[in-house]
């Protein structure tokens, strides 16, 4: 049995009394993925969340609280992973859910998954930032709908157990944590998380896409472009809390080409992990900081942040879907073909 995350770490959340929404959320594997000579490479597996991505740590907490204090219905902007989290978690609880997308800029698996949910889905000429905006703005005029991205802070207070479950699997903090960023709420969740606990800090390193990369650039951007849709993003909107977690924990940010992730997301899916495209971002810069020397010695988590089947478009740029027809009676004689071409 699994009580989710409210009830695991209700003391550290900071919440009111209140009756959780949970879907059983958190408690996501972390799995030993190889030692590089004095560092040992360890993968947290966020897509194990019941709608297949960290989103759902943060939002437990936001819909709980939203419902709590009375809204009748959640609202957010997304490149897909938050939509599909609001959507269920908001069906959860019984509340409306109003997602607002960049229109042809969504994976059609995670639009699939948010309307399936219940979701109300609007799209919008102009890109995710442009979205978010609108919906800030809604929020702001109808106080009956809650504004659930992670601008929300208890989004961000949601998303720091990934932090505290680190701590308690490895038992100390990790040297260093590798992530990819977005909208840059998780990195600073993270942050805070071990900063609460008080047991040690790692150094932050958050991992963009070129061509989606205004923390790296150190300027926003308008026009983004990478195959990587979750971080598909010009305009952080917690930008200036992802620069102080960087900055406070000695870490920095860095940047991965489309063939990087590519050729990441292809060695995670033949070690037995499909991760969609930002998350393969992470293990692509976390091979990127092993080879400059960058990383400290011990323990290293990458966290891994969306299942692959979120996004079975990208995969089909290096994976083959198209079956060998082979006769059942030459099947022995085409395996061995396999095993010794």
């Amino acid at each position: 049995m699994h009580m989710g995350l409210i009830n695991r770490y209700h003391q550290w959340l900071g919440l009111p009394e209140l009756e959780p929404v949970t879907l059983g959320e958190g408690n996501t594997p972390m799995v030993h993925w190889a030692t590089w000579e004095s560092h040992r490479i360890w993968l947290k597996l966020e897509g194990c969340n019941p709608t297949g991505s960290f989103k759902d740590r943060g939002m437990t907490v936001a819909v709980s609280q939203a419902r709590c204090q009375g809204a009748e219905a959640v609202i957010c902007a997304s490149t897909g992973n938050t939509a599909a989290s609001a959507a269920a978690y908001a069906g959860r609880a019984g509340l409306k859910a109003f997602v607002v997308i960049p229109n042809n800029q969504v994976a059609l698996g995670k639009m699939i998954q948010a309307s399936a949910y219940g979701a109300t889905i609007l799209a919008i000429e102009g890109n995710f930032d442009q979205a978010l905006q609108a919906v800030r703005d809604v929020a702001e005029q109808e106080s009956w709908i809650a504004l659930v991205n992670s601008v929300n802070p208890w989004r961000l207070r949601g998303q720091e157990t990934g932090a505290y479950e680190i701590l308690d699997g490895l038992g100390h903090a990790p040297s260093a944590l590798v992530l990819p960023v977005g909208n840059a709420g998780n990195i600073s969740a993270y942050f805070h998380g071990f900063r609460r606990r008080n047991e040690g800090i790692p150094q932050l390193f958050g991992i963009q896409a070129q061509g989606a990369d205004p923390l790296v650039q150190e300027h926003e951007l308008d026009e983004v472009k990478t195959v990587a849709s979750a971080i598909r993003i010009g305009r952080p909107a917690s930008a200036h809390l992802a620069k102080e977690a960087v900055k406070e924990s000695r870490g920095q940010f860095r940047s991965v080409s489309d063939s990087q992730i590519l050729r990441a997301q292809e060695e995670l899916a033949h070690g037995g992990i499909f991760v969609e495209p930002a998350s393969a971002a992470a293990y692509a810069g976390l091979k990127v900081l092993y080879q400059k020397r960058l990383l400290p010695q011990g323990d290293v988590v990458a966290i891994l942040t969306g299942n692959g089947l979120k996004d079975t478009q990208t995969p089909a740029m290096w994976a083959s879907v198209e079956p060998q027809i082979v006769k059942s009676q030459y099947l022995t004689e085409s395996i061995g073909q396999f095993m010794n071409p």
